[in-house]
């Protein structure tokens, strides 16, 4: 497994085993399918200067609770002006947190070791963040508090016995799907925030020190 990320004569670098590669792929393009802007498949707008200045249709929140965690109301207590703003924003947002995912993917190619320059390192920042938010909204994981009874959620789950009535072990097979479903989550939650903390701490080596240290 990587030793995280770490600071080597200017650049961000981390070793990833073929197997970490793989899953960062994976999560990376699923977010960045997700962030997809439905209008891009709707006919084209009536009025050709606001798709050329970036200004869409999209007025309230994604009904998709993830992706609403990625694309939050500007004005939650002014549906009026959170609608106006999103409507100016949105589509911009989308190819913004698009195109970071497409630089981390792209970066992913590369041989062993992973080398990032500061734009790329910031870019894998964002894109970690949003998978993030993206799997905790899939689980319902919001607060510490919540990591730990979704822990006993998926033991419980994992520890069901097996029943002789078939439709009993047919529920007992279901609740130990989503159990391991439901760990396998976590684990992935927690290895993504390892990684972006030996990130942060990477990045933040290269920072001039403050006056007077």
């Amino acid at each position: 497994m990587t030793r995280g990320f770490r600071r080597v004569r200017g650049e961000v670098r981390a070793r990833l085993g073929d197997d970490e590669r793989r899953v960062l792929h994976d999560v990376f393009t699923e977010v960045y399918d997700l962030l997809e802007d439905p209008a891009r498949s709707e006919p084209a707008e009536a009025d050709p200067l606001a798709a050329l200045v970036g200004i869409g249709t999209a007025v309230r929140p994604p009904e998709d609770p993830a992706l609403a965690r990625l694309l939050p109301d500007a004005h939650r207590d002014d549906p009026e002006a959170a609608a106006e703003f999103r409507r100016y924003t949105e589509a911009g947002l989308r190819e913004r947190k698009r195109a970071g995912l497409q630089v981390a993917l792209g970066t992913l190619a590369r041989p062993a070791p992973l080398r990032l320059n500061q734009d790329e390192a910031a870019a894998w920042l964002v894109a970690l963040t949003d998978v993030r938010l993206v799997l905790a909204e899939r689980i319902g994981l919001r607060t510490d508090h919540d990591h730990e009874l979704l822990e006993q959620v998926a033991a419980r789950l994992a520890e069901g016995a097996p029943d002789d009535d078939a439709d009993d072990a047919a529920d007992d097979d279901a609740a130990l799907d989503v159990g391991f479903r439901l760990a396998m989550t976590l684990q992935l939650y927690d290895y993504l925030a390892w990684l972006q903390e030996s990130l942060v701490e990477a990045m933040s080596a290269s920072l001039p020190n403050e006056p007077g240290r």
